[in-house]
């Protein structure tokens, strides 16, 4: 009786060790690399593709956002100037404000502009980490805040994100209809949001949070001096329906389910931008730009002005193919 009960136990043991074993993650292949020159601030932190244009944001300008002419092989940012009305209140508490706006002093850049993405027609989201706040620019016309309802940052920092210091919203994205985003909190818990456009204000269609997620992850091997980090999203795409979380500090992009946010299945770049001459002397990984399309995907790198290990001191992005079998390829 106590040998079969043994055995039991190591079955049970044996199947919950093999089903917590993640599936082989591919690499995906780099197929260009683009300086970036003429952004005021550096520190490239968003893509976006609207219609054939490709637009970025720093996280160190608050009154202009950039177009890309990617028609060489090192890309100009030209710069495209806004008037960014006053900001909401999103609910965030006043300890939080008031350390952004004391780092912004320093460091440039009240707003912290994180991300940026686009509706089919052509308006542009932008979020704000420091206000927990989008901004709508459109294709013509006065830029503006939406109106998102503040149970949406209760209910986020109720589920343990939103919490900390630069730790906020660094992502989203918007369906082509413009009437649904998804915004991806970054670290301490991280976390994906969904918030739908009702007659007067952004709400919650059910439950905000879809996912709210602790816990450390190892570096990749590759990383020099690999260690236990926080798990985190830097940026997020919407493409053929589905959900990418760019996952920097694991060095790869998962693909998930809009509503669950259930990961089906992630894609490695570790061995692409981990070669020697592409490392940069610095604790973190550094990619926080994400546009996924049928050919493959873009990732802009943040590298805080700091050299690559070639001395490669611009924002950089890099182009990756799409995998095999595409993005919608089954595990």
């Amino acid at each position: 009786m106590r040998t079969g009960f043994a055995l039991a136990i190591l079955m049970l043991s044996g199947l919950a060790a093999t089903e917590g074993v993640a599936a082989p993650v591919a690499e995906l292949k780099l197929v260009g690399e683009h300086p970036v020159d003429g952004m005021r601030g550096g520190n490239l932190s968003g893509l976006a593709l609207c219609g054939k244009e490709l637009w970025t944001v720093s996280d160190r300008d608050d009154d202009q956002i950039y177009r890309l002419d990617i028609s060489a092989p090192t890309w100009k940012a030209e710069t495209v100037k806004i008037d960014v009305p006053p900001v909401p209140d999103s609910g965030l508490p006043w300890g939080l404000r008031s350390r952004t706006k004391a780092a912004s002093f320093i460091r440039g850049g009240d707003l912290d502009f994180e991300g940026i993405t686009c509706d089919a027609a052509g308006n542009r989201y932008i979020v704000s980490e420091a206000h927990a706040a989008v901004l709508q620019v459109p294709a013509t016309g006065t830029a503006e805040w939406l109106k998102i309802a503040p149970g949406m940052v209760r209910e986020a920092r109720a589920s343990g994100m939103l919490l900390h210091f630069n730790a906020l919203f660094e992502g989203l994205a918007v369906n082509a209809e413009g009437n649904q985003i998804w915004l991806a909190a970054e670290r301490e818990r991280r976390g994906l949001i969904a918030i739908k456009r009702g007659q007067s204000v952004w709400d919650c269609d059910g439950p905000c949070v879809l996912l709210s997620e602790a816990g450390q992850e190892v570096q990749p091997a590759q990383f020099e001096n690999a260690k236990a980090v926080s798990k985190d999203f830097a940026d997020l795409a919407l493409y053929n329906g589905k959900l990418f979380t760019l996952e920097r500090n694991a060095f790869q992009i998962c693909r998930r389910d809009t509503l669950t946010a259930k990961v089906e299945l992630c894609w490695s770049f570790a061995d692409e931008a981990l070669t020697p001459s592409r490392r940069y002397a610095q604790p973190y990984g550094l990619a926080e730009a994400l546009i996924v399309d049928a050919d493959g995907a873009w990732v802009g790198i943040d590298n805080n002005f700091g050299p690559r290990a070639d001395g490669e001191k611009r924002p950089m992005v890099y182009r990756f193919a799409a995998p095999a079998g595409g993005w919608s390829a089954q595990p």
